[in-house]
């Protein structure tokens, strides 16, 4: 018997060409079902929210997929503005189809919709820290993430609209994004290393040297470890 994780796959390969017709619509849902031989009773079960919960599969998908480019990567010689710059380009790669990740951004920006975009975008950051490898227990942790995912939904727009060989002025753009947050990285430096500064601050780094990230609890009626990357 299928599990619903099998299901929602099926549903989802099955509903990418319509996907650029039709976008992430009740349409192209039913289309998806019926294509697939899934009866709309299991699909409503592993999709409760339609086209909707597809693609919110289709961005977890891109996610894992960058993981495991990540994972198989030699990233030994690479500095780390290199190894987030090859894991940014190795998400965007993953998305594949323009036309379908234009659908679902125009999915996501819908009012109701839009908390959950913006947390897909943060998952996205937190998935390439992750696999990069980052070991940051404090605010860095949110500094990072926050900072990677207005770089990753810039360039993702930005790669929406270009039309170069080979995409290669998103790819300048990308750098040029990067080399921005490299030099907000020197600034800070320069503020850790400045003793009259450090001092000024002391209140301020006492209370942000108190903030740690988000744990997983299991231990509480409700709660459950976040699933990984390749969940859909």
């Amino acid at each position: 018997m299928p599990t619903e994780t099998d299901i929602k796959t099926r549903l989802l390969d099955a509903a990418l060409p319509h996907v650029a017709f039709d976008g992430w619509s009740e349409a192209t849902f039913r289309a998806a079902a019926a294509e697939a031989d899934i009866e709309e009773a299991a699909a409503r079960l592993a999709c409760p929210r339609g086209a909707v919960d597809l693609a919110v599969a289709f961005h977890r998908r891109g996610d894992a997929d960058m993981v495991r480019r990540v994972q198989a990567a030699d990233l030994t010689a690479m500095k780390i503005r290199e190894r987030v710059t090859f894991a940014v380009r190795a998400r965007i790669e993953a998305a594949g189809d323009k036309e379908v990740v234009r659908r679902g951004t125009a999915l996501f920006a819908l009012p109701h919709h839009a908390p959950e975009g913006a947390a897909l975008i943060w998952g996205t950051a937190d998935a390439i820290w992750t696999a990069l490898g980052d070991s940051s227990d404090d605010v860095n942790w949110y500094t990072k993430r926050a900072t990677l995912a207005g770089v990753y939904g810039s360039t993702v727009l930005y790669w929406l609209g270009d039309r170069s060989p080979g995409d290669q002025a998103t790819w300048e753009f990308l750098d040029r994004r990067i080399e921005d947050v490299m030099q907000i990285e020197k600034v800070k430096a320069k503020v850790r290393n400045n003793e009259f500064l450090q001092k000024v601050l002391a209140g301020p780094n006492w209370v942000l040297d108190r903030i740690k990230p988000p744990k997983p609890r299991a231990d509480v009626p409700g709660h459950w470890p976040p699933r990984g990357p390749g969940s859909v």
